[in-house]
């Protein structure tokens, strides 16, 4: 079980709201949120309502600022965030098929550990469905989980900017959730 505290201000000030579980719009619980503490587990914010817009993963910690964040991870963090998912703990093996282009067509690898490159190992350019048949990842814009990011649950993704990942450009580099909540 996940549990994040979210605060209207920065470092940790104004009020709060804890959440345990998916919110899909924290702005009823708050005017904005600056800050936040994940207790336990690990968790997806968005800067936009319904687990849509840009993501960025936290595991356990303290997030006193989130443009700071923003800059340290090196990609355009977001003024406030708007929905929260939490990622539950996965067990056992992890399995995805990606897809060179949408509705599953052109090349296709299955994917079983992290890709640091998809264009290194597969010599594949661009990653644009997939199905996501065992475990939660987080696929990047960027070579070696660099960039944005987006979270993939079990599931099938047969065009990424339908299913709501409309920011994200291009997928160079997957990584398993793992040993990371």
């Amino acid at each position: 079980m996940g549990r994040i505290i979210f605060y209207e201000e920065r470092n940790f000030q104004g009020r709060t709201y804890e959440c345990s579980s998916d919110c899909a719009d924290i702005r009823t619980h708050l005017n904005r949120c600056n800050s936040c503490r994940v207790d336990s587990g690990c968790f997806m914010l968005y800067d936009r309502p319904n687990f849509t817009g840009n993501q960025v993963f936290l595991r356990r910690g303290e997030y006193s600022d989130f443009q700071f964040l923003g800059n340290v991870m090196g990609m355009a963090m977001f003024d406030t965030i708007h929905s929260c998912r939490m990622i539950p703990m996965h067990r056992g093996q992890f399995r995805m098929r990606i897809y060179e282009r949408e509705n599953f067509a052109g090349q296709m690898h299955e994917l079983m550990d992290d890709c640091e490159s998809l264009q290194d190992r597969y010599y594949m350019s661009d990653c644009q469905s997939c199905n996501v048949m065992d475990g939660h990842w987080l696929m990047f814009e960027q070579p070696n989980y660099r960039g944005r990011m987006m979270y993939m649950r079990p599931g099938e993704y047969k065009n990424f900017r339908e299913a709501g990942l409309r920011n994200v450009m291009r997928i160079s580099s997957i990584r398993r959730i793992m040993d990371m909540c």
